[in-house]
């Protein structure tokens, strides 16, 4: 164990109570991620400079995308984590399925979700589903910060043994660990809100498809980056050749990404 390794600080996972009702920083986390983003994607669809002659949604529609992006990510997250990492432990306890509030919730299910979601939305206004996903691409950064910060106040999802001296000694686990949840919010978060970011102000929004590729490039080498330094659970996500599940996952993200990119590109020539 490295001398200089930090203990984990004692975050009471409850933020505050309303009555017998507890308000955990984890669903806390979720629902900043959330306002923070339909926030966010107002002032971008209000900016014209950004989309030129580019049709896009409303403000006031943007209530519609949040609620179907909300329902689609919760809804998709707890199926896909279910399903694809706890199948076992969930048919011996169903009641567990619905109790998302002790964590448990698969980003590329969420994602899935969200696309479902931003589709039935894109109908429903009549606008290009490409342009929807570069909405929820540019924003979705934000959701993804909040999220790895929630996986590490409760704390779960936690690196591999290191002896770096920023290493955390979390609760119950044996060694010191790389604060792999951290690591995450930095790359899959922040620095993805930046690159993004910088492909909007760039023009990004008048080629429909572009910023949603490279969110789904963004985080599919972030995460798989990432992958090198959290713990898999070696019964459900640990693959072999030292692959684990959150790689395999991420990489039809980085093809579709790959597939976004080119047809933003085609799409904006046959304009010209």
């Amino acid at each position: 164990m490295p001398l200089l390794a930090i203990p984990f600080p004692a975050i009471d996972p409850v933020f505050f109570s309303i009555g017998p009702l507890p308000v955990r920083w984890y669903g806390l986390a979720y629902v900043f991620g959330l306002l923070l983003g339909w926030l966010y994607a107002r002032r971008l669809v209000r900016s014209d400079a950004l989309w030129g002659g580019t049709p896009r949604p409303t403000a006031d529609s943007l209530d519609d995308l949040l609620v179907f992006s909300a329902l689609g990510a919760v809804v998709g997250g707890r199926l896909f984590n279910v399903l694809f990492y706890g199948l076992d432990y969930y048919i011996a306890h169903p009641a567990e399925i619905l109790a998302v509030w002790h964590g448990g919730m698969a980003f590329h299910g969420g994602l899935l979700g969200v696309a479902l979601g931003a589709w039935l939305f894109a109908r429903k206004y009549g606008i290009s589903a490409f342009t929807v996903a570069d909405i929820c691409g540019a924003v979705a950064p934000i959701g993804i910060f909040f999220g790895r910060v929630a996986n590490f106040i409760k704390p779960e999802m936690w690196g591999r043994p290191s002896d770096m001296p920023w290493a955390v000694i979390f609760p119950g686990v044996e060694g010191a660990r790389h604060p792999s949840q951290l690591y995450e919010a930095g790359l899959e978060g922040l620095l993805l809100l930046v690159v993004t970011g910088l492909f909007v102000r760039a023009g990004g929004f008048k080629r429909p498809g572009l910023v949603a590729g490279v969110f789904g490039v963004g985080y599919g080498l972030a995460r798989i980056v990432a992958e090198f330094f959290r713990e898999p659970d070696p019964q459900l996500e640990a693959l072999a050749h030292g692959l684990t599940m959150g790689m395999v996952l991420s990489a039809p993200m980085i093809v579709i990404g790959l597939w976004l990119i080119l047809h933003s590109r085609n799409a904006a020539g046959a304009k010209s």
